[in-house]
């Protein structure tokens, strides 16, 4: 039988650290889709996206215009296989925020309101949290309270949205999110904002309102 080639992938540094460190052994699939394919390692959601899907933080990503109907996932020496063909990540990529000089509301947000509220694999209060959070990393703020109360509450929440919030707390976002925390305050603002309303059918909505709570006027 003809091995099939490799799919050449970009990742970003710490998800391609996660990877390396992964025990060998098959995986669960948590969804799988013509644009992303998602997969549980170690109780989190690790991607592997097409060309044209929402380049989120946690995942392996790739030129591919459609994804292959995808049966079985599994870690082989440090490598995801998706049904025995291996996605190899050939580039590291970032996905932090960059700091800047950032005005907070100083608005504090309720985590047990909003932990796991909405449906679908990223409920919009989840959503929220993760625009508030990454307005806070790019102006530099910690926020070590809420982190540990969010932490807590990750159980109440889908693994892909639990996977996300965590990397929110580290400063990892969607290229949109942080096109507009750069360009928030600049006339390059409006653009960025319309830019993340497209994203998915209501995360964009939600990221946006939490960097809005989260960021001065």
């Amino acid at each position: 039988m003809t091995q099939r080639p490799a799919i050449p992938a970009s990742a970003p540094d710490r998800v391609a650290a996660r990877l390396r460190s992964a025990p060998d052994g098959p995986l669960a699939l948590l969804h799988t889709g013509s644009d992303a394919v998602y997969v549980d390692l170690d109780g989190r959601a690790l991607g592997v996206l097409g060309r044209c899907a929402w380049q989120v933080p946690c995942a392996l990503r790739t030129r591919l215009d459609e994804l292959p109907d995808v049966r079985s996932a599994a870690i082989v020496g440090g490598v995801l296989h998706l049904d025995g063909v291996p996605v190899r990540v050939g580039r590291v990529v970032s996905a932090g925020v960059a700091v800047r000089a950032l005005a907070l509301s100083h608005r504090r947000l309720d985590p047990a309101a909003l932990v796991g509220s909405g449906a679908g694999l990223t409920p919009y209060g989840d959503d929220v949290l993760c625009g508030y959070l990454a307005a806070h990393r790019a102006a530099g703020s910690a926020t070590d309270d809420l982190d540990a109360q969010v932490s807590d509450l990750l159980p109440r929440t889908t693994v892909l949205s639990a996977t996300l919030l965590e990397c929110a707390m580290r400063g990892e976002v969607l290229p949109e999110v942080g096109d507009l925390l750069t360009a928030w305050g600049t006339a390059g603002a409006a653009d960025a904002e319309a830019a993340l309303l497209r994203v998915g059918s209501s995360s964009g909505a939600g990221l946006l309102e939490g960097a809005r709570l989260a960021l001065a006027a």
